[in-house]
């Protein structure tokens, strides 16, 4: 974090002579729950858009910057001192978005690996765990811009998923390969091939650490399956090297990525895609384990 020097306003400088305007920051909190994508919203309690759900948030303090901010309303908001990710990744400043006054809100993205359970705080009726794809496809009445800035976070998770080692922060500090594959296919929108998924992490050292231990058997019987820790390699980034001009990383052409969008990037159940090229690299990134607080509004 960099802070700028404090300088003093040139003499007979007139702040009044510009229009007043203030600045949020609202944290778009990704987590994988049930198998799914989730985000954490909140329904207002107050005016403007009482009711309507949105994307907690709230007004940057004077003395603090947006970073802090953000770290400050995610702390408050979910008991998490260090998100295993927070990421600026846009700013929405288009006039009328706030009908109190001119707001320009910077977005962040957060990814929590086991939220917990959540309580509204004194400023919100409820807060809520949604699947992802609900949202954006309209199911919600969603408050300001915040379905836009939802879709915009997501496809800064999927940026994140080629480039960095965020796939481990959405699943436990142990983990079987089906349960990383799911958030592969959650926020990517395809179905992977198991095989070939497998394939790209165990054929370079340094993704996978064996524990020697074994999930619980499913309802369903069968072999249990292997339990792994991240290597050191996610600190370089994911193992596969994402393409988004790959065919066999997309779904179908009927599709395409605008109604992959819309359905919030839930995996076509009917194809399944192979792989692209795996990665090699080094270093593992370490996740905190959030913990449940209450939620705010701005």
């Amino acid at each position: 974090m960099t802070r700028t020097s404090r300088a003093v306003p040139p003499e007979g400088y007139d702040p009044s002579r510009f229009p007043a305007f203030a600045v949020t920051v609202d944290v778009v909190i990704l987590t994988m729950a049930s198998g799914s994508l989730q985000v954490l919203l909140v329904r207002r309690g107050d005016d403007p858009y009482q009711g309507m759900w949105a994307v907690p948030g709230g007004f940057k303090r004077p003395t603090e910057t947006l970073d802090e901010a953000a770290r400050r309303e995610l702390a408050e908001e979910t008991g998490v001192d260090a998100a295993a990710l927070l990421r600026q990744f846009g700013a929405y400043g288009d006039p009328g978005r706030d009908p109190r006054m001119n707001v320009v809100t910077v977005a962040y993205l957060a990814v929590i690996r086991d939220l917990g359970p959540v309580v509204a705080g004194s400023d919100a009726a409820e807060a809520a765990l949604h699947p992802v794809g609900s949202v954006l496809a309209g199911n919600l009445d969603l408050a300001f811009d915040h379905r836009r800035i939802v879709a915009d976070a997501l496809e800064r998770a999927r940026l994140e998923l080629e480039v960095s080692g965020v796939a481990t922060a959405f699943v436990g500090s142990t983990f079987t390969l089906a349960e990383l594959r799911t958030v592969y296919e959650a926020i990517w929108g395809v179905q992977l091939d198991a095989a070939n998924f497998r394939r790209s992490l165990t054929a370079a050292e340094g993704w996978l650490v064996p524990t020697g231990r074994h999930a619980d058997p499913g309802a369903e019987g069968g072999r249990p399956a292997e339990l792994y820790r991240a290597g050191r390699a996610w600190r370089q980034g994911g193992p596969i090297g994402g393409n988004r001009d790959d065919p066999r990383t997309r779904p179908n052409e009927g599709r395409g990525e605008s109604s992959l969008r819309q359905a919030g990037g839930g995996a076509d159940r009917g194809d399944r895609h192979p792989l692209p090229r795996a990665r090699t690299a080094a270093g593992a990134g370490a996740c905190q384990h959030p913990q449940p607080h209450r939620l705010r509004l701005s």
